[in-house]
C-alpha cells in the first residue's frame, strides 16, 4: 500500500541508515545513563510538562494531573530533551508508570524535539492503577543531541493522573534479539486443502537428504506416506528447506496433521467448508470499516459502534468539508464510504482499486465456468441492505461507490469533474481512537488524475454491474465516469504531493496512463463506443509487459484494465492477444511459484518484500486465476489454490495472515477502533481479515527495534504499533475476498 511513505519523512530517509550492518564500537560500548533525574527523589527538573498538565513529585515519583478534552497523545505529555543518541547504538528504555483511574494507553517515545519531530522508537502501553514496569531495547538510526524522551497522555475525554519513575535511557546495552516462535517446523495451510486440489508443506530442516513424512487423521492413524524432496536454502527465509507433496490424498477430513523429522505440523482440514465461510468473512470485513453509519451489533456481535463523522461531537464531520486552505473556496458532503485502513481517512485511489476487485469479484461469479454467483446473493452478508432484492456484495461496494461519486468536483467549480484526491484529518490522531470520537477538523485535498480515473473507471464498472437492479444509480454512475474521463483528459498530468501526508497516507504517483488505460477499458466495457476502444489500443499499456514481480495494486492498475477486456465479454479489435498476454503473466508467476519452497507467485527483486506483501501474493494469485478462466488449464487452477496456502500458515513464520483462520493467526492488525491489545474493551480485528505482511522496508519504529536485519518473510511482527508491517486495509481484503471465493468455487 505505501500509504504511509512519506508521513515521517525523516524516518523513511534514514531507513538505509538503520538497516545496514552495526559497526563493532557501539554495540560493546559502556552501558551509560543518558537522562538526568529518572528517580523523582526531590525534583522534577529537568523534565517538563506540556501547558495544561500540571506535574509535581509525589511520593518519589512524578505525577502529572492530564486534563480531559484533549486531541491527541502529544497534546498532554511530560518529557525531557536534549538528549544525546549515538547512531548505531543500542538503548534500554525502561519506565514505571501508572494511571488512576486505570486503562489509560500511554505513547512513550524516543525522538526528536525540534521539527521535523522524527520518531526513533515508540510503543503505547496500557496502564493500570497499580503501576507497571516497562522495558523495551531499540537501536539509533542517527546522531543527536536534541533527542527528546516522552510519555504523552493526551487524547482522553476525562482528566486522569498519571505517575512514572525510575525512567532510564541506558546506552551501550546488547541490541535485543527478536526471536519469532514460529512453532513446528513441519509449515502447513493451517485452514484447509481442497480435497482435489494441490497439497504441498514445508519442512524446515538441516538435513539435506530426504526423510520420511506421514499424514495423519484426527485419531493419529497414519492414512498417507512419503519422502520429501530437500530445496536447499530458501532465499526468502535464509532456513534450509524440504518439500513435502501429498496431492494424491484426496478423503475430506479435519483434524489431520504432517509428521516429518520428529515434527508435528499445526492441524488442518481437506475440504470447501472454510473457504465458503472465507468467502463471506472476506466480505463481510467492509461493514465494520464503514464511515457514515452506525455499526448494529446485532449484525456484527462485538463491534456495534457509534457512526462517525456525522457532524455528533466530538467529530467535526464529513457533511460539509473544507478544502485545505488555497485549493477550493467551496464545502462538499463526503459522508460515507469506507475508513481506508486504521486510521479514519479516505482516499480515492485506494477505494477505486478496492471497489474495483469487489466487482470483479461478483462479475467472474456470474461470468466464469465455475462462477457461482448464488453464493454471493442477497442476504448473503448480513448488512443493514440484506433483503432488497441486490447481491449484498453489490450494496456494500456501493457503499463506496456512493462516497466515490460525491469526491467529484461540481459542476461549476474550476476543475469540474476532477476527483478530490482524499478526505482525513488535520493532523494523525492516536489509537485507539473509535471513529466517533476522533476530534480533529476534516480536509478535502487537492483534486488528481489518478483519483479522477479510479472514479471513471469503477463508476464505468458500476454502470454494468448494478442496471439490472438500479437503472437510475447506473445511469447516474455513467454520466460520472464520462465526466470525469473528460476532465482527466484535460488535467493529465495533476498529481498528487509526496509531501502531503501530514494526517493521512499521500498515495502520490507519477503516471497516469495505467489509469487511463484502465478507465477507458472499463468506459469500453460497459458503453462499446469506438472512442473508448481506440483509446485502449492505441494506449502504450496495450501492449506492455505488465505482470512484474510485485504485482498489481492503487499505483499499478493496468492489470485491472487488462483482466478485465480479457473476460469480460467484448469485440475489441486485438482482444486475442489481450488474453494471450495474461497467460503469459500467469506463467510467469507459475514458474515463480514452482522456484519458491514456500510455494508462492512472489518473488520481489532482491528479495524485498513491499508494502502489503500478503495481497500482493494474492493479486498475483488472481492471475492464475484469471488464466484459467480463460483457458481450463489445470495448472492455473493448482497454482492460484496453492498460493492460498501461504496466507495461511504454510510461511516462514508459520501464522496465518488471515484474523480468525488457522490456530495461529494474525489479529493484533494496526487499527484505532479494531484495538484490544491496547484496550480491552475494545474488539481484535474481525474474523477474515487479511494482515499486510512482511514488509521489508519496517518503517515503523515499533518494528524497526524488532526487526533490525531481517531477512524476506521474516520482516513481520503481529503487534497493533507495527503500521508498516501488520496494518488492515481495504484494498488488501478486496484481494482475499476475489481469491477465497475463486477458491471456493473449486471442487
Amino acid at each position: 500500500m505505501k500509504r504511509r511513505r512519506t508521513t515521517l519523512l525523516t524516518i523513511v530517509a534514514l531507513l538505509g541508515a538503520a538497516l545496514t550492518a552495526l559497526p563493532a564500537g557501539p554495540a560493546a560500548a559502556e552501558e551509560t545513563e543518558q537522562l538526568r533525574n529518572g528517580t523523582f527523589d526531590t525534583t522534577t527538573d529537568p523534565w517538563w510538562a506540556s501547558p495544561g498538565v500540571t506535574a509535581a513529585v509525589s511520593d518519589g515519583r512524578l505525577c502529572a494531573d492530564v486534563p480531559g478534552g484533549t486531541a491527541n497523545r502529544w497534546d498532554a505529555a511530560v518529557g525531557q530533551n536534549d538528549v544525546t543518541l549515538v547512531k548505531g547504538e543500542s538503548y534500554r528504555f525502561a519506565f514505571k508508570a501508572s494511571g488512576a483511574p486505570g486503562g489509560h494507553v500511554v505513547r512513550a517515545v524516543v525522538g526528536l524535539q525540534v521539527a521535523p519531530y522524527d520518531t526513533y522508537f515508540e510503543v503505547s502501553p496500557q496502564l493500570s492503577v497499580s503501576g507497571d514496569s516497562y522495558s523495551y531495547t531499540f537501536t539509533s538510526p542517527v546522531d543527536t543531541t536534541q533527542a527528546q524522551v516522552a510519555l504523552q497522555a493526551g487524547g482522553s475525554a476525562d482528566a486522569w493522573r498519571m505517575c512514572m519513575d525510575d525512567v532510564s535511557l541506558l546506552g551501550g546495552v546488547p541490541p535485543e534479539v527478536y526471536e519469532p516462535d514460529t512453532g513446528p517446523r513441519v509449515r502447513v495451510n493451517q485452514v484447509a486443502y481442497l480435497p482435489r486440489g494441490p497439497k504441498n508443506a514445508t519442512l524446515v530442516t538441516d538435513a539435506t537428504s530426504k526423510l520420511p513424512w506421514r499424514l495423519q487423521d484426527a485419531g493419529g492413524a497414519t492414512v498417507a506416506h512419503g519422502w520429501t524432496v530437500p530445496r536447499g536454502v530458501d532465499v526468502s527465509s535464509g532456513q534450509n528447506v524440504h518439500s513435502i507433496d501429498f496431492g494424491a490424498y484426496r478423503r475430506a477430513g479435519s483434524g489431520l496433521t504432517l509428521v516429518a523429522d520428529g515434527q508435528t505440523s499445526r492441524p488442518f482440514d481437506i475440504g470447501t467448508r472454510a473457504y465458503e465461510r472465507l468467502r463471506l468473512d472476506s466480505v463481510k470485513y467492509y461493514y465494520t470499516q464503514r464511515s457514515g453509519i452506525a455499526i448494529r451489533d446485532d449484525l456484527r456481535p462485538g463491534y456495534g459502534r457509534a457512526a462517525g463523522h456525522v457532524d455528533v461531537a466530538p467529530n467535526q464531520g464529513d457533511s460539509h468539508v473544507p478544502c485545505q486552505p488555497g485549493v477550493c473556496d467551496y464545502t462538499l458532503d463526503v459522508t460515507g464510504g469506507w475508513y481506508d485502513a486504521g486510521d479514519h481517512g479516505k482516499y480515492v485511489v485506494n477505494g477505486g482499486i478496492s471497489t474495483w476487485e469487489l466487482l470483479s469479484t461478483y462479475e467472474r461469479e456470474r461470468l466464469a465456468r465455475t462462477g457461482e454467483p448464488w453464493k454471493l446473493r442477497d442476504g448473503t452478508l448480513a448488512i443493514p441492505e440484506s433483503g432488497n432484492k441486490v447481491p449484498d456484495i453489490l450494496d456494500e461496494a456501493r457503499w463506496e461507490l456512493e462516497f466515490l461519486l460525491k469526491m467529484q468536483v461540481p459542476d461549476g467549480q474550476p476543475l469540474a469533474g476532477m476527483a478530490h484526491h482524499k478526505i482525513h484529518d488535520e493532523q494523525w490522531t492516536g489509537l485507539p481512537l473509535l471513529p466517533s470520537q476522533d476530534p480533529q477538523k476534516r480536509e478535502l485535498h487537492p483534486p488528481s488524475t489518478q483519483a479522477t480515473l479510479n472514479l471513471a473507471a469503477t463508476a464505468a464498472q458500476a454502470a454494468r454491474l448494478y442496471r439490472p437492479y438500479d437503472r437510475a444509480f447506473a445511469a447516474r454512475a455513467l454520466t460520472a465516469a464520462r465526466k470525469a474521463w473528460s476532465a482527466a483528459l484535460a488535467h493529465p498530468e495533476m498529481y498528487a504531493s509526496p509531501s502531503d501526508g501530514t494526517g493521512g497516507g499521500t498515495y502520490d504517483d507519477t503516471n497516469a496512463t495505467d489509469e487511463f488505460y484502465w478507465a477507458a477499458a472499463e468506459l469500453y466495457l460497459t458503453t462499446g463506443e469506438k472512442q473508448f476502444a481506440d483509446y485502449v489500443v492505441h494506449s502504450p499499456v496495450n501492449t506492455a509487459d505488465i505482470f512484474g514481480p510485485l504485482g498489481f495494486d492503487w499505483g499499478r492498475t493496468a492489470a485491472a484494465g487488462r483482466l478485465d477486456l480479457a473476460t469480460v465479454p467484448n469485440r475489441l479489435p486485438g482482444r486475442d492477444t489481450v488474453r494471450r498476454s495474461v497467460v503469459r503473466g500467469a506463467d510467469r508467476y507459475l514458474a515463480t511459484l514452482r522456484s519458491q519452497p514456500y510455494g508462492m507467485p512472489y518473488a520481489p527483486d532482491g528479495n524485498v518484500y513491499d508494502w502489503g506483501s500478503s495481497h500482493q501474493v494474492l493479486n498475483n494469485a488472481v492471475v492464475l486465476a484469471t488464466a484459467y478462466d480463460i483457458t481450463g488449464s489445470p495448472k492455473y487452477r493448482d497454482g492460484a489454490v496453492q498460493s492460498m496456502d501461504y496466507i495461511l500458515g504454510r510461511n516462514a513464520l508459520n501464522i496465518s495472515y488471515v484474523t480468525g483462520y488457522g490456530e495461529v493467526n494474525a489479529h493484533n492488525e494496526h487499527s484505532r477502533w479494531y484495538a484490544h491489545e491496547l484496550d480491552p474493551s475494545l474488539p481484535n480485528p474481525p474474523d477474515g481479515t487479511l494482515a499486510g505482511g512482511p514488509n521489508s522496508s519496517i518503517q515503523d519504529p515499533y518494528a524497526q527495534s524488532r526487526l533490525q536485519g531481517c531477512v524476506g518473510q521474516f520482516c513481520y511482527i503481529d503487534d497493533i504499533q507495527s503500521w508498516s508491517t501488520n496494518e488492515t486495509a481495504i484494498n488488501w481484503n478486496a484481494a482475499l475476498a476475489r481469491m477465497a471465493s475463486f477458491v471456493a468455487d473449486q471442487r
